[in-house]
């Protein structure tokens, strides 16, 4: 993607393209997986924690980012199938966290089994992660 197109991205959002807002979308864009905001710190050495994680906080508001809690204990961001999809839920997909190298991955490709909720209950977002061991950790050739 290129910076015009994250920026009419963020505009069609509701977000004004700041520059530290466009290297933390670009980052987590390129980057191809769901990334802690320490990941995106490490990668973006001149921009301070508090920026990253103001950044964070809006592109998730407005939806541009999907929030993943892996278990890990920090919380993975990657970016939204589409702008806005929290609106529309439809970014529900499975996340798998490998045990032993930490990484997590998106398998955006696959759903979320439905789940019936009692009447009167409103899901507003699923977390789905699977935990175990990655194609590369557990010797097999994959993904």
């Amino acid at each position: 993607m290129t910076s015009h197109e994250y920026e009419k991205l963020m505009a069609g959002a509701g977000v004004r393209p700041s520059p530290v807002r466009l290297l933390v979308l670009k980052t987590i864009s390129e980057a191809r997986r769901p990334v802690s905001s320490q990941e995106i710190e490490q990668r973006l050495e001149t921009v301070d924690r508090s920026s990253i994680n103001r950044s964070l906080s809006l592109l998730a508001d407005k939806g541009l980012l999907h929030a993943v809690d892996d278990g890990s204990g920090a919380v993975k961001y990657e970016v939204c199938c589409s702008a806005g999809c929290h609106d529309r839920h439809d970014d529900r997909h499975p996340h798998f966290r490998c045990t032993a190298c930490g990484r997590t991955f998106c398998f955006d490709n696959m759903g979320v089994p439905p789940i019936c909720l009692p009447e009167g209950f409103e899901a507003h977002s699923v977390n789905y992660v699977v935990q175990g061991l990655c194609a590369v950790c557990a010797g097999k050739p994959g993904r």
